[in-house]
């Protein structure tokens, strides 16, 4: 989108506060407003009546912070200063210790109520400053946050205090009716939970992180390349341009992806594609940024560079796949935009309940109606799809798969039904020869092979004139003519009338061979030798459809190819269903038909396979496949050698929607189990506030599970 703008912004807590600065974007006419506010960023596009100053006035207008993005992701768990947060949680602890300290140590001055007030009148202002605007600015956006409930229940008691400490003044019971500490435990001990959720919440996005890493800062261009005065200048890489000539030494990363140009080189291509052993590159081999050369050097020409490298679509799509949220995250956002005000109807009737129909005092039925308040947990319900899609995604990508939403992660475990094209995707889609044979003249065979194949940009003629060049010279014909008829083959005649064919069994007459080969070699319409080619495999076809067959997911071969061609493969790796022949609109029809029975993923790589890509329930495009190919999908595999990464995709679908389920069933029990207990005052509300940081932590720490779990590929 060309108009689509990014800002940071801080002080976002959970979903409602995403909610809130959603729907007031949307009130000013902005469009395609997406808030992420576990990465602290908003995204949307700017419409003729409000410019960026404008745009970032109305979210600091609801009691954020925010600026023009920079950074994708800050490494706060690095830095060596304090954050806002941090610093204010020390100085709200610094006032709270000695306020606490006077439940367990009985010298006088703790006792003072004066000298509670004192302590308390610091903690609080920072909880308005941190949590009150906050409330505020999503009670003007008409969807409450969690900061609501904090700072309601935080001022309930501060003023139930002030009230006490007016209305029993000078009474023996008055430490009954005066609870400051609460207020400063509260605060202080949210704080420290906001904390320890911001570093957990970076640990989510540490793929992100580290693929940010990998862009290198320094290229090495080559100055008045290809002449005899060529010298090298350094430069930042982002100012790399197209066909300049770049030189990447022993142990540098890429700085852009290209052609090389000169040289030979071992490369780690690891962080791209997943493969764990270096890949052999040398002149004409593509190499992409941000991958390490482990052993050589080259030369290379520019092709990409900047915002236009893989590696830059890999960040952008990392980082903008949630953006794209799974159905399943729309319980979390259904509960999180209607749980404040009903935690505070709750709050109000226990309260209520307590203090009129039982014989509860007033103290202990604010206590409860505070602990209500501050037990509750909305952000656990909002933090449990969007951190473990963060992290399933950055998995996912370590691993040379890019999948541009979380929605597609969902769509990908719900499949039931595998479609493959063969071509590219199962095969290399390059030809080698199967086999050679020479009936007479081996020589003569070879070197017609070798010279007449050059006159056809064919690619099976491209294919033989490589293999055979070699072979030129032993024979010096001289041709005085040479033609190609398409889909026939080469024909030429030499200065003794001698007619040679190199061709399909179309070029054959009156012959006793067989026509049953790909490649013949005549001479005088005598069948000299013949060759049949093959489309080399992919590693893991076998394990592949093995584990989708166990999973129950059916396994399909959907080709454009020969049926002989399509059956000799499927057969050999087990694929129950075969359509060969079929034409790109023909896929099209055979994926809506089997989208009547289930859901449906398509694997291509062509343009002949983009609209049955786009068609399916969910699209997956090989990383070596066409740009139309690629746009077309969901997912995109950049490890195109073995389809094991098919099957590690699948796992990392799986894995990360257990994983969300997993973190709202915690989230919903939590609550549902927490709220009663407190009601019935069974908690204080320091254990309450410490309770609900705590069950954030859960969900993050369950997410990041995720990096950790097993993921077999074979």
């Amino acid at each position: 989108m060309a108009n689509t703008t990014l800002l940071s912004v801080q002080g976002m807590t959970c979903s409602s506060c995403a909610q809130g600065i959603t729907r007031q974007l949307e009130k000013k006419g902005l469009k395609n407003v997406n808030v992420h506010y576990e990465s602290g960023e908003v995204e949307f596009e700017l419409s003729n009546d409000l410019g960026v100053p404008e745009v970032i006035n109305e979210i600091n207008s609801l009691g954020y912070k925010a600026s023009v993005w920079q950074k994708p992701l800050n490494d706060l768990s690095k830095t060596s200063k304090f954050s806002i947060l941090e610093i204010r949680f020390f100085i709200s602890a610094v006032f709270t210790v000695p306020l606490l300290l006077h439940m367990f140590l009985h010298y006088e001055l703790l006792h003072t109520i004066l000298f509670q007030f004192i302590l308390c009148i610091p903690v609080l202002i920072i909880g308005i400053m941190h949590f009150g605007k906050s409330a505020w600015g999503s009670l003007k956006a008409g969807i409450p946050n969690m900061d609501v409930l904090i700072a309601t229940g935080s001022i309930t008691a501060f003023i139930y205090s002030c009230l006490g400490w007016y209305i029993y003044y000078g009474n023996a019971n008055i430490h009954n009716f005066i609870f400051f500490e609460t207020t400063a435990t509260i605060i202080t001990l949210v704080l420290l939970g906001n904390i320890i959720e911001q570093k957990s919440l970076i640990k989510t996005q540490s793929a992100l992180l580290e693929l940010t890493k990998l862009q290198p800062q320094i290229a090495h261009r080559i100055t008045e390349a290809l002449t005899a005065n060529e010298h090298i200048k350094d430069l930042i890489a982002d100012q790399l341009k197209i066909n300049d000539l770049v030189l990447v030494k022993n142990g540098e990363r890429i700085p852009a992806d290209g052609q090389i140009y000169w040289g030979h080189a071992t490369i780690d291509e690891a962080s791209m594609t997943g493969e764990s052993f270096g890949v052999e590159k040398t002149e004409n081999d593509y190499v992409l940024a941000g991958t390490i050369i482990l052993d050589g050097s080259i030369k290379f020409f520019v092709q990409k560079a900047g915002n236009d490298t893989v590696l830059s679509a890999m960040i952008d799509l990392v980082k903008r796949a949630s953006s794209r949220k799974p159905q399943i995250q729309r319980i979390g956002d259904l509960v999180s935009s209607r749980f404040v005000p009903i935690v505070i109807l709750i709050s109000i009737l226990t309260f209520a309940i307590s203090y009129f129909f039982t014989n509860v005092d007033m103290q202990h039925a604010i206590l409860r109606s505070v602990a209500v308040l501050v037990i509750s947990c909305p952000c656990a319900m909002g933090l449990a799809t969007p951190t473990a899609v963060s992290v399933g995604i950055g998995r996912a990508a370590k691993n040379g798969i890019l999948i541009k939403g979380g929605d597609s992660l969902e769509r990908l475990s719900e499949i039931d039904t595998i479609v493959f094209d063969k071509t590219g995707t199962l095969t290399e889609g390059k030809l080698r020869i199967k086999s050679f044979n020479v009936i007479k003249e081996k020589a003569l065979v070879e070197f017609l092979l070798g010279t007449l194949e050059q006159h056809s940009s064919h690619p099976v003629a491209q294919i033989l004139s490589k293999t055979f060049s070699n072979s030129i010279a032993p024979y010096p014909i001289q041709f005085t003519e040479i033609n190609e008829e398409k889909g026939i083959g080469i024909f030429a005649n030499d200065i003794n009338n001698n007619r040679y064919v190199v061709g399909s069994n179309r070029c054959l007459k009156e012959s006793t061979i067989e026509k049953n080969h790909q490649v013949y070699v005549l001479k005088n319409d005598e069948v000299l030798g013949t060759i049949d080619l093959e489309d080399s495999p992919k590693e893991g076809i076998k394990m592949m459809v093995d584990y989708f067959s166990s999973k129950n997911i059916k396994t399909i071969l959907l080709s454009g190819d020969s049926e002989e061609r399509c059956m000799d493969i499927a057969a050999e790796y087990g694929i129950p269903s075969v359509y060969a022949n079929k034409l790109p609109t023909e896929k099209i029809e055979i994926i809506r038909e089997l989208q009547k029975l289930g859901k449906v993923a398509m694997v291509g790589d062509g343009i002949n396979d983009a609209p049955a890509i786009a068609e399916s329930w969910v699209g997956i495009s090989m990383g070596s496949g066409t740009q139309v190919a690629i746009n077309s999908s969901d997912i995109i595999l950049l490890n195109h050698v073995n389809l094991s990464i098919v099957v590690k995709a699948h796992q990392i679908a799986l894995a990360t929607l257990k994983t969300i389920r997993q973190n709202l069933f915690w989230a919903l029990i939590y609550n549902i189990i927490a709220i009663p207990v407190a009601a019935f005052g069974f908690l204080s509300p320091m254990i309450a506030s410490f309770s609900m940081a705590f069950s954030d932590v859960v969900v993050i720490g369950n997410s990041l599970r995720l990096k950790l779990k097993k993921i077999k590929s074979h």
